[in-house]
């Protein structure tokens, strides 16, 4: 139980008035924290829409709005109870679950899988070894149980569910970012009601679950998802400016460090200011750098979107070894340096969720209350939504690119390598 009562308030333009205590105040005021102002929500995205210049700080902050409102509305559930302590301890967790990522956001993750990090890890790593971990003991919540539950691990014996508000098939997280997101790009897509799904929300069998009667905005989110993917994630501009920083940063990697941090201070200098000044200067990244500045972007050569739930299929062409096949037999028959050809496979799920750790892929759990004394009783969604089955399968984007003098060549080269055949037929080796 934290020992902080007096209450401020931000004013945030997707959720309104967030209301803060003493004790989350002090964690949001911490350099880590603050850190996230400097950390765009959708590296990349602002080539495509202007606007898109949201950062992690927002986002967190509104994760952990939603998942006090979640663990409220859950505690009228009567098959629930949460105390003033699991409250918290979900809240504080929210708050803090972005606290990892790196320069560029998701961006990063390529360059952290070189070292088999990713920015969960990252955000475990700085709230056990900063002061953040002394915050949280001072207010009395233990530091591991707030790491297990940003890694929707089971920290909380007996109550599964509150390991999945933060991660899992329907969280808190997604029901953020679907919606801010769209706000900030200026998509149609995220307008829809989370607040309906949140609050009809209970638990069956240990899991969060989605009451029947929100069926019809559960499937307008699961189509916001998808439809954001296409128009926003995986936008074809987007991806091309994600490419050119990965590509900077494998190359000044070295250079100007990105990878030699050893505490927590060290990342405290990595954000999306710091990092993108070092590259501009970098003598390998420079050239690469100066083209994304003045936005002479790669250029799509060759482009195949396909359906699929081949999982061997999925992790070949997840493969960057793989990858750097295809490039070398591209440019080879095109003729230009490899150093000119990028291959771009964003895999993703149609229904782009993570499972939890109990349930089965795409499954989200759903239920019905039945009789007068209306008892819940599970509902397989595949059966009352024809909608979720429809998006049940796995949708990839196979793109080439390449500069726009060498675009042609480029294209050519793939039509004749890959021909007319689906792209799951070419993975012969």
């Amino acid at each position: 139980m934290t020992k902080s009562t007096k209450m401020q308030f931000i004013k945030d333009p997707i959720h309104g008035y967030i209301f803060i205590n003493d004790f989350e105040r002090e964690l949001i005021d911490t350099r880590f924290f603050q850190r996230l102002r400097r950390i765009k929500q959708l590296s990349g995205s602002e080539f495509v829409y202007p606007g898109a210049n949201h950062t992690r700080f927002e986002h967190s902050l509104g994760v952990s709005y939603l998942a006090e409102k979640m663990t409220t509305s859950l505690c009228n559930d009567e098959d629930v109870d949460i105390t003033d302590y699991e409250k918290s301890l979900v809240k504080i967790a929210a708050l803090l679950h972005d606290v990892g990522h790196g320069p560029f956001s998701h961006t990063f993750e390529a360059l952290l899988q070189k070292i088999r990090k990713n920015h969960e890890d990252l955000s475990r790593w700085i709230i056990k070894e900063s002061e953040i971990a002394d915050i949280l003991n001072e207010n009395g919540l233990k530091v591991d149980q707030v790491c297990g539950l940003i890694h929707g691990n089971k920290t909380i014996k007996n109550k599964g569910f509150l390991n999945q508000i933060i991660s899992s098939s329907c969280d808190v997280d997604k029901m953020d970012f679907i919606v801010r997101d769209s706000y900030h790009t200026g998509a149609e897509y995220g307008q829809v009601d989370v607040m309906r799904i949140l609050y009809t929300m209970g638990v069956i069998n240990d899991n969060l679950a989605v009451n029947y009667s929100a069926l019809p905005a559960l499937e307008a989110f699961l189509i916001a998802r998808v439809e954001s993917f296409r128009t926003i994630y995986f936008h074809k501009v987007s991806r091309a400016s994600q490419l050119m920083i990965v590509r900077a940063m494998e190359l000044a990697e070295k250079e100007i460090g990105l990878l030699s941090f050893k505490k927590p201070e060290d990342y405290l200098k990595l954000d999306d200011f710091s990092v993108w000044s070092q590259l501009m200067e970098s003598k390998a990244a420079g050239k690469i750098m100066k083209e994304l500045a003045d936005r002479k972007l790669l250029k799509v050569a060759f482009e195949r979107e396909f359906m699929t739930r081949d999982d061997f299929i999925q992790s070949t062409l997840g493969k960057k070894e793989y990858r750097e096949k295809l490039i070398e037999e591209i440019a080879n028959e095109a003729k230009v340096s490899i150093d000119n050809v990028f291959i771009d496979i964003p895999t993703l799920p149609s229904v782009p969720y993570s499972h939890s750790i109990d349930l089965p892929a795409y499954e989200i759990p759903m239920f019905v209350r039945e009789g007068t004394e209306r008892t819940k009783k599970e509902v397989k969604i595949r059966k009352v939504s024809r909608i979720f089955e429809a998006l049940m399968g796995m949708m990839y984007i196979f793109r080439v690119y390449s500069y726009k003098e060498d675009r042609e060549k480029v294209n050519k080269a793939a039509k004749k390598i890959f021909g007319q055949q689906t792209i799951e037929k070419q993975i012969s080796f």
